[in-house]
């Protein structure tokens, strides 16, 4: 390329340099995917059934991710490991699209359209209301904390 054609754009940093963030990633994800596969194994859902579980994972992680999200970028300077680790990694792994896909799509399929249209509804709902929700009350938390 030609200088004009780079203007603008940033370097990307070599693999050696992302490896600590990767195998944050990484160690954070399989922390995170392990703990919601505990939670389907205590609480399972019977075929043709609401996925309640995967739904209260949703939005506990989700509300999870609001909290560290205002705690990481407002409050605190936290670790340049912290975000990748718990946000993407831990509750990255947690929260699950692919699983209430699987879900929405086994209920419908099934011939359970009132429960597939609900998971398929109330999902999104639920998870953005849990996310703004929380990043909400910590920040009223820490404002009457820390005036």
């Amino acid at each position: 390329m030609t200088a004009p054609e780079n203007e603008g754009r940033r370097a990307r940093p070599g693999m050696r340099a992302q490896a600590p963030v990767l195998a944050a990633v990484a160690l954070g994800g399989a922390a995170g995917a392990t703990a919601r596969y505990a939670a389907t194994l205590g609480w399972p859902t019977p075929a043709g059934a609401f996925p309640w579980t995967v739904l209260g994972v949703n939005v506990a992680g989700c509300a999870a991710i609001g909290v560290l999200m205002v705690i990481v970028t407002e409050v605190r300077t936290a670790h340049p490991l912290a975000r990748p680790f718990l946000g993407t990694g831990v509750l990255g792994g947690f929260t699950t699209f692919s699983t209430y896909a699987v879900d929405v799509r086994d209920l419908l399929d099934g011939g359970h359209q009132a429960a597939g249209a609900a998971c398929l509804v109330a999902t999104p709902v639920a998870a953005l209301a849990a996310v703004w929700t929380a990043a909400a009350a910590t920040r009223r938390v820490l404002v009457r904390r820390h005036p």
